[in-house]
């Protein structure tokens, strides 16, 4: 699982995790609309509601704001129709990298997807030229002072996931994707807090990025899709040496 999260480990480097907060209702919101539109309003028979429900409230999301989200889902009140895309180009040094998008507004947001791309020296490919080379993956993020490594490995594999690793000051629990609302379910209910999980794009290998310009231009680049008011996530197999992250931080 080696560059599972260097995107992640980056954007808490450079402090963008915070700068995004005000972000993080916006990209909820939209993934509970979707997910009702879907699969239905009820959280009991619809495994991505569920989810992005629990996600909503670890980021403590007002109830009344969730129950919104999903009516406009179902459309039992008027709301935007959201389509989800996924784009696919190149960054500066060859970097492969993912953007999902949750857009009412096609046009405006490849667009926007693709001056990023051409700002930063990089270019927006075809649909496929570099998704073969990430695999889906669940992630399971839980803080270390809520419980031990071991305590934490029989409750995950006996759940069904696949591994645990450490990742910083949380651990990180990896499932198959079809099985991560399970795992997540399991460990909840033998009391362990989670921080956030998600299904997430895991690149097969990564790339080593040295050189301080090609660094600068990249992380620029992924930058500028994150705050784009369209974009869900972004994924990139990009490994920047951490003296040179430090640096740039």
């Amino acid at each position: 699982m080696s560059g599972h999260s260097k995107w992640a480990n980056i954007k808490h480097k450079k402090g963008a995790a915070d700068a995004r907060r005000g972000k993080i209702f916006t990209r909820l919101i939209k993934e509970i609309t979707v997910a009702a539109r879907m699969g239905g309003g009820d959280p009991d028979g619809n495994p991505r509601l569920r989810s992005a429900i629990a996600n909503a409230r670890s980021e403590n999301m007002p109830k009344d704001n969730v129950a919104r989200a999903i009516k406009k889902g179902t459309g039992e009140i008027e709301g935007e129709v959201y389509d989800e895309i996924l784009y696919e180009g190149y960054g500066p040094g060859g970097i492969a990298v993912l953007v999902e998008c949750m857009s009412d507004n096609r046009n405006r947001t490849v667009a926007e997807v693709r001056h990023a791309f051409s700002k930063s020296n990089g270019n927006l490919g075809e649909s496929g030229c570099v998704a073969y080379m990430f695999d889906k993956k669940g992630m399971i993020y839980v803080d270390k002072s809520t419980t031990t490594e071991e305590e934490l490995m029989d409750l995950a594999i006996d759940a069904g996931a696949d591994d645990v690793e450490e990742d910083g000051d949380q651990f990180l629990v990896v499932t198959a994707p079809e099985d991560l609302d399970d795992v997540r379910e399991s460990l909840e209910k033998a009391g362990v807090k989670i921080a956030e999980a998600s299904l997430t794009m895991v690149p097969q290998n990564t790339i080593a990025v040295t050189e301080e310009k090609k660094a600068k231009a990249l992380l620029r680049l992924l930058q500028t899709l994150e705050d784009n008011e369209d974009v869900q996530n972004v994924h990139a197999n990009c490994d920047i040496d951490e003296k040179l992250m430090d640096e740039l931080a």
